[in-house]
């Protein structure tokens, strides 16, 4: 039996987990498995597992055109095996195509479909000699060798062409970008009637790149305890306590297994912030509705050291992570395994944090499954949960105490008309614009420089702030700041 390489076998396994929608990739890429894993393995399986779910439908779409029969259903694990060899012949120059083909070949025997993997080896290796083709045509084509014929080039109907073309031009339709960087299509035309067709362009190249990866700590000392041990680290782009990892394995720091380091989207910790400014009467009891994994809630700790802090989280396992994140605050921050819609506590919060469960589809670079998951069908149930949620933040808070509204959504369903609709039917509150907000933040020298001026003009009419992805180096976020009158 052929051996198969550490790092391809817990690919394979953690996109099979995805297929059959037992978890997350994120999840699955900080399980035992991949833990267990040597760095150099491990970062092979991350680079597989998310370049295959970040170019999918892409990936589909050339393999389906070297089948003998393109419109015939594969076995789950068949079509993993073709994607992971595609992937790695496409997009990975380093790996020999021997390899990826092989291996590829051998994960489709091993699960069990020894006939198949001969339609995976023969598959394959048309692909790969068809990009070496194209790959001498270009040669040709560039150096114009005396001779060189039209054989050398590939016919336009074969991937590699396909490819080419792709990539020699800029995509000028709705559909070229939902193919070319791997989106559904009716998400890009969706964005691209809200955002207009540029934005949608760099929502999707967003979603096609590996995110920033963006850290905080409480103590400075730790970054100097940081870069002591190979951690390369920048200014962060929107806050200062923020900072962006340049190189380095944060996660294998002790700083990182002690949580004295986090890992937190700079967007999300500037929802954390916002939140944290607290109301104009002053703060003395904040809630957070849905608390975990409870970064934003550390935020506002941090920012109100005299508060009392609730934080509910509804899934049990959940809560438990929040409580051993928070244990450091445990003298004044409750975590209680609660659904916010059903507290009793009335009007007894100057703040609310309303950063509610959406679709997620501002973080499809951090999460590429979603986009595979989710349909147009599933906003509006979202919807429903999101403004029972924000209605009953705003039972919660006290006359003169403010509500934040925050997704890391980029439907409007979820955003806009969630507050919209809850605003309509809640007379005595108001959508409060966050340019002083923003002010009050570069003041009190939380935001980096220049980014006041740049969040500003983010701002909508309605004075929301709306991250689209590509923007910052952010995923997307959306956060609304609401106002209870007496």
């Amino acid at each position: 039996m052929a051996t198969i390489s550490a790092a391809r076998k817990a690919a394979f396994a953690i996109l099979m987990g995805v297929e059959r929608g037992q978890s997350h990739s994120d999840d699955l890429l900080r399980g035992k498995a991949v833990n267990g894993l040597s760095a150099p393995d491990r970062n092979l399986a991350t680079a597989l597992v998310l370049g295959v779910l970040r170019n999918q439908i892409r990936l589909d779409h050339d393999l389906q055109s070297l089948l003998k029969r393109p419109n015939g259903k594969l076995d789950a694990e068949i079509r993993i095996s073709l994607r992971l060899g595609a992937f790695q012949l496409l997009h990975m120059d380093r790996i020999p195509d021997r390899a990826a083909i092989d291996e590829s070949v051998e994960l489709a025997k091993q699960a069990g479909h020894n006939f198949a993997s001969k339609m995976v080896n023969a598959v394959l290796r048309k692909l790969a000699g068809t990009l070496q083709a194209a790959e001498r045509g270009r040669i040709d084509s560039a150096v114009h060798v005396p001779g060189a014929t039209s054989s050398h080039a590939p016919q336009l109907s074969s991937p590699a062409a396909f490819l080419a073309l792709w990539g020699e031009r800029p995509e000028e339709s709705v559909a070229e970008v939902a193919l070319a960087e791997s989106h559904p299509a009716w998400m890009v035309e969706r964005w691209a009637g809200f955002y207009g067709f540029e934005a949608a362009r760099q929502i999707c190249r967003h979603g096609q790149t590996q995110p920033a990866l963006a850290i905080r700590f409480a103590n400075p000392a730790i970054e100097a305890e940081l870069e002591a041990v190979g951690i390369q680290l920048a200014p962060g782009e929107l806050l200062t306590a923020a900072r962006t990892v340049v190189s380095g394995d944060v996660a294998a720091t002790a700083a990182f297994k002690e949580g004295r380091v986090r890992l937190q989207d700079e967007g999300s910790q500037l929802v954390g912030e916002i939140a944290g400014q607290g109301s104009k009467a002053g703060t003395s009891a904040i809630l957070d509705c849905c608390a975990a994994p409870g970064g934003k809630t550390l935020i506002l700790a941090e920012r109100n050291p005299e508060a009392r802090i609730l934080a509910c989280e509804s899934s049990p396992p959940r809560l438990a992570q929040l409580q051993s994140r928070l244990a450091a605050y445990a003298d004044r921050v409750e975590c209680r395994l609660a659904d916010t819609t059903t507290l009793t506590e009335g009007a007894a919060f100057d703040v609310v944090l309303a950063d509610v469960p959406c679709s997620g589809t501002g973080t499809l670079g951090r999460n590429p499954e979603i986009r595979y998951r989710l349909s147009v069908e599933d906003l509006p149930r979202q919807a429903e949960r999101q403004r029972a949620i924000l209605a009953a933040a705003l039972r919660c808070v006290r006359p003169g105490g403010r509500v934040v509204y925050s997704t890391c959504s980029l439907e409007p369903e979820e955003n806009e008309q969630v507050v919209a609709s809850v605003l309509a039917e809640n007379a005595k509150a108001r959508l409060v614009s966050l340019e002083s907000c923003i002010g009050d933040l570069e003041s009190r020298g939380i935001l980096a420089s220049n980014a006041a001026a740049r969040l500003k003009a983010t701002l909508t009419a309605e004075g929301t702030l709306r991250l689209l992805p590509g923007a910052f180096r952010t995923d997307g976020f959306y956060i609304a700041l609401i106002e209870k009158s007496a």
